[in-house]
């Protein structure tokens, strides 16, 4: 069974062309869990009409924002293989294919992607060149290259990545670490998805941080601190 996660928030514009690409490539058993963060707009509504017994929508209640949304989602998944998505992009449609037969010798993998705009211009320009891959604990650790709308990963891991530890700030870079020590992670060169890039969400294609060396040493320590003790 395949569960994917995804974290909705006002994310009315593009949904549906999001979950159509998922859809097209699930099972009859397979599910697509919703964790929304109180979504002011059409959100809900646009994926409750399309009337889907795959979805299972819920609310988070908890703490909000991007890392504990998407903690919800997870901790609600079924599925042995768990996918992320983000509400915006759009998956090749040989994605879960190609992810399935990689998994089979990894606990947790990591595609490439194309950078697409807000008007589903697709570019040439791909994530990996923007940010080359690299896998290994203490790499990732220095420089993060775990994309969530871009990894799987086998439920198996969840035991080690449960519960988030409070204040991180990317849950894939999280996930990433702590497979890289209790599993095999692979990085492949596969264009699987075509990953939207507009004002309104958060990249992930390679540009400078915002925070000082200071504030980035720091957090890196945290997440060392934190990693170690699962």
């Amino acid at each position: 069974m395949i569960s994917v996660c995804i974290a909705t928030y006002n994310g009315a514009k593009y949904i549906e062309k999001q979950l159509a690409s998922i859809l097209s490539q699930l099972s009859p058993c397979d599910e697509i869990v919703i964790s929304d963060d109180g979504s002011k707009d059409e959100t809900i509504s646009i994926v409750e009409s399309l009337c889907d017994a795959r979805f299972k929508i819920y609310k988070n209640t908890g703490k909000h924002g991007v890392v504990p949304n998407f903690e919800n989602a997870l901790s609600k998944a079924k599925g042995d293989i768990i996918f992320f998505s983000d509400q915006d992009d759009i998956w090749a449609g040989n994605k879960i294919k190609v992810m399935l037969k990689e998994l089979q010798n990894a606990d947790l993998v990591v595609h490439d992607a194309l950078i697409m705009d807000k008007d589903d211009n697709i570019s040439n320009v791909n994530y990996y060149s923007l940010r080359k891959p690299h896998s290994g604990y203490w790499k990732n650790l220095m420089r993060n290259c775990f994309v969530g709308s871009c990894l799987a990963f086998k439920k198996r891991m969840l035991p080690y990545v449960f519960p988030f530890p409070k204040h991180i700030l990317w849950h894939d870079m999280w996930i990433g670490l702590v497979v890289s020590r209790k599993g095999k992670v692979k990085f492949i060169d596969d264009k699987l998805l075509y990953y939207r890039r507009h004002g309104d969400n958060a990249s992930a294609t390679g540009e400078k941080s915002t925070f000082s060396r200071w504030m980035q040493l720091k957090y890196r320590l945290q997440m060392l601190f934190y990693s170690i003790l699962r």
